[in-house]
């Protein structure tokens, strides 16, 4: 059960870099989809909030592995 488990945690900088990049990939694809459905100012709005809580969500899950590096029990 331990490696399952292991399977969902992320341990290393490297882990969220690449979890980043993925949901980088998924907002920004989100947001010209948005920009096509609402054009003007509504759209870039809406692309500028995906991709700004990407970088949110990163700097989060950076303290986090930081954290457990230097307080974890593993």
């Amino acid at each position: 059960m331990k490696r399952i488990l292991r399977l969902f945690t992320i341990k290393t900088k490297l882990e969220v870099f690449m979890i980043t990049y993925a949901l980088g990939l998924g907002a920004v694809k989100r947001g010209q989809e948005y920009m096509v459905q609402y054009p003007g100012n509504i759209g870039k709005m809406f692309f500028i909030l995906y991709t700004g809580a990407v970088f949110i969500a990163a700097a989060k899950m950076l303290q986090a592995v930081e954290f457990d590096a230097a307080f974890g029990e593993d």
